[in-house]
């Protein structure tokens, strides 16, 4: 089983000559403890055409140490890198395989490099023995490994500060200072690796992120939007897999602002490719949405019962809750991530990619931004205009649940259609998408509102069925109902706000 680590640290040029300096003129470093040397000898694993690399990622098989065995590192920020780890052994770990699928796809990831390291470790302790850091110099050999073995060497050695769990990382700036007046200056690159691929690097091709030209006409923009929900798919695949806060909600977003963009801009895109893409997107929202409505819902209920004072909370409610919150998180996760294994998916993603290398546009692609792209925007405006009015003539029941309910997909899909448009049309787009917001957040408050009433109901069933009091079930739909009318008394303002001509005029330019 993979566990995680949160790594923070720093990366400094250094020479074999280098010595550290005093650091405990360091704020809040009372003691530098010498802990030895240790021998690393780590195997980086990579596709032929360096796609991990490209998304300076990190695999390697790892022997010496007191950590060995695969480690697998994902970029959080310039010093931060989430290190997922796993035991050792001969072959990939299935649990690190999974969470570079997206990236990899069914391509074999292969040794490219292997480097040597002679680690001498200091520990930077606190008055009370506690341990700050850690500071090491590495005397690194880096090796390119081919298909007939032996490759291009380096050597180089590098100093690293690496933060213990929980400490401020203000302290790595206390270090720093102390190593610049040592003339101990920063790394020019990220990780051993990207050093060694580049100092090793051979006639082989090796992917790199390019950097796209600025937007120029409609489609230019419509294509930067999609590419960039492209990007976040495949890099918050391996968050979902691993289960980490709001991961399922931002990758099911990027799924139906890519629909959303294939739908609201068909006429600058052949809808002969976009119309495939879009039923397999679709597929790919609902198989996230298992888990995602889960999760809103049962944050909604826990907060509807930690509300309720002790008086009002008859029968085991507190546990029937959580009984039911655990059997469906359980179920729905299992669905995400059996979704995530298959071919299917699979091969939405490559035909992403392959919409982006060979992108479909129409004649009108090549037109202004400020010609196209409000028109397209303007035209879902519309049809949120007449769900929106039909939603209002409808009176209180299922009915009117039914039309609010289309009205917020509705207004989701002008809101990140103003959004796409935003690099293009500036502020009025930005203005645009802020209204649509605020009215999908009403309309989407009501919806949460009718499926919390469902569920309500379904507990209070089970809850009289086993013999308990269904009174706080029965309170609680109560005040679902109240939230719901509040809803949609607020409606008619916020749409008088969001539909002002000044707005749509202002979009057109």
């Amino acid at each position: 089983m993979a566990d995680s680590k949160r790594e923070v640290e720093r990366k400094y040029e250094a020479t074999p000559e280098t010595r550290l300096p005093d650091l405990t003129r360091a704020a809040g470093v009372s003691a530098v403890v010498h802990r030895g040397l240790s021998e690393l000898d780590a195997v980086y694993y990579d596709t032929e055409d360096f796609r991990l690399a490209a998304d300076s990622l990190t695999l390697r098989r790892r022997t010496g140490g007191d950590d060995e065995g695969w480690h697998l590192k994902v970029p959080v920020s310039a010093d931060i890198r989430d290190e997922i780890r796993a035991p050792l052994g001969d072959t990939l770990p299935p649990g690190l395989a999974g969470l570079l699928r997206s990236r990899v796809r069914n391509t074999p990831v292969t040794p490219v490099v292997r480097i040597l390291s002679a680690r001498d470790v200091h520990h930077l302790l606190d008055e009370d023995g506690a341990l700050l850091a850690e500071v090491s110099i590495d005397e690194v050999l880096a090796e390119r490994l081919t298909e007939e073995g032996h490759g291009t060497t380096s050597a180089w050695t590098e100093v690293e500060v690496e933060l213990a769990d929980g400490v401020d990382p203000a302290l790595l700036d206390a270090v720093e200072r102390r190593l610049r007046k040592a003339g101990i200056r920063p790394s020019a690159v990220p990780s051993k690796l990207s050093r060694a691929l580049a100092d090793t690097a051979p006639g082989k091709r090796r992917r790199t992120k390019k950097k796209e030209p600025s937007p120029r006409s409609a489609g230019d923009h419509v294509l930067a939007y999609v590419r960039r929900q492209v990007s976040a798919l495949v890099e918050l695949d391996p968050a979902v897999r691993r289960d980490l806060p709001d991961s399922v909600h931002r990758m099911r977003v990027a799924t139906r602002r890519l629909r959303s963009a294939f739908r609201t801009y068909r006429g600058l895109l052949d809808r002969t490719v976009t119309d495939p893409l879009r039923d397999e997107l679709k597929w790919l929202a609902a198989e996230l949405g298992t888990e995602r409505d889960q999760e809103v819902l049962e944050a909604r209920l826990r907060a509807h019962v930690d509300a309720l004072s002790e008086p009002l909370l008859l029968g085991p409610v507190s546990a029937r809750l959580q009984l039911t919150s655990v059997a469906r998180h359980t179920d729905a996760r299992q669905r995400v991530v059996a979704a995530l294994d298959t071919e299917r998916y699979l091969t939405l993603l490559d035909s992403l990619d392959a919409f982006l290398a060979d992108p479909p546009l129409r004649p009108a692609a090549a037109r202004a931004p400020r010609d196209a792209l409000p028109r397209a925007v303007l035209k879902d405006y519309e049809r949120l205009a007449v769900r929106v009015g039909h939603a209002l003539r409808q009176p209180p029941g299922a009915e009117r649940d039914v039309a609010m309910h289309e009205a917020r997909k509705a207004a989701k899909r002008v809101r990140y259609a103003a959004e796409a448009a935003r690099p293009a049309l500036g502020k009025p787009a930005k203005k645009f998408a802020k209204r649509m917001k605020t009215v999908q957040s009403v309309l989407g408050d009501h919806q949460d509102s009718v499926v919390a009433r469902g569920a309500l109901r379904t507990l209070a069933v089970r809850a009289h069925g086993a013999g308990e009091s269904a009174f706080t079930w029965g309170l609680l739909y109560g005040r679902e109902e109240a939230a719901a009318a509040a809803r949609e008394g607020e409606l008619p303002e916020v749409w008088a706000r969001a539909s002002h001509p000044g707005l749509r005029a202002a979009l057109k330019g």
